[in-house]
């Protein structure tokens, strides 16, 4: 495993999404500001809309227990969801988060396959990943061109020139994929899953906004 990644993870288990964000975050994949919060005491300087979320690896389908809390437009509101979200997880880290701007939901993952190895994903996002299971698998490392093929796959390519007033810009999910597939070769074997669901795409703008990580110790 890479010594950058292993630095950052905890001791045991799996690390929490705010330690995954900060992992992703070193491979230049953006996303949004946050904090963690861990006594409810603690001062930051985030600009509202806010999403509060639990962030606990033990916790890996956040909104079916209430887990995620979208919306939060003031100190007031934002104060009364951290005292709650707090008492229904005691033992569990809150995250606050900034809110991004709509656009494109798109998936992006890494899963070892038994047989094949480690392999990446793209394919429409959030609740469309369901829906549509429209997703494309490559074996990694792979190289720009291996990339295009992936956006070619899939629906994605349909929103490059614009729909609703959503564009996407190639290149940009392009380096988006090369950056995970370096994260891939890093981890090597030591990869269970990595799972970037929704990653939110507006023109160039691109940011990670919900991520998991599971590995192999």
């Amino acid at each position: 495993m890479n010594a950058k990644i292993l630095g950052m993870l905890p001791q045991f288990g799996n690390p929490d999404e705010y330690t995954v964000k900060k992992i992703i975050a070193s491979y230049g994949i953006d996303v949004p500001r946050s904090v963690l919060i861990r006594t409810g005491d603690e001062e930051f300087d985030l600009d509202f809309p806010l999403v509060i979320k639990v962030s606990d690896p033990k916790i890996m389908h956040k909104s079916d227990v209430g887990g995620v809390v979208l919306g939060i437009n003031d100190s007031d509101q934002l104060h009364r969801e951290i005292s709650s979200m707090r008492s229904r997880f005691p033992e569990s880290n809150i995250m606050v988060e900034e809110m991004e701007h709509k656009g494109l939901e798109i998936i992006v993952g890494l899963v070892n396959d038994a047989n094949f190895g480690n392999t990446i994903m793209l394919g429409m996002g959030g609740v469309y990943t369901e829906l549509y299971r429209d997703v494309v698998f490559r074996l990694t490392p792979i190289i720009e061109r291996d990339a295009a093929d992936m956006i070619d796959s899939v629906k994605i390519r349909d929103f490059e020139k614009g729909f609703r007033c959503i564009a996407v810009s190639r290149e940009a999910i392009i380096k988006l994929l090369l950056r995970v597939s370096q994260i891939s070769e890093d981890l090597g074997d030591n990869l269970e899953m990595l799972d970037l669901n929704p990653v939110i795409v507006n023109g160039d703008r691109i940011f990670a906004v919900d991520a998991k990580l599971v590995i192999r110790r």
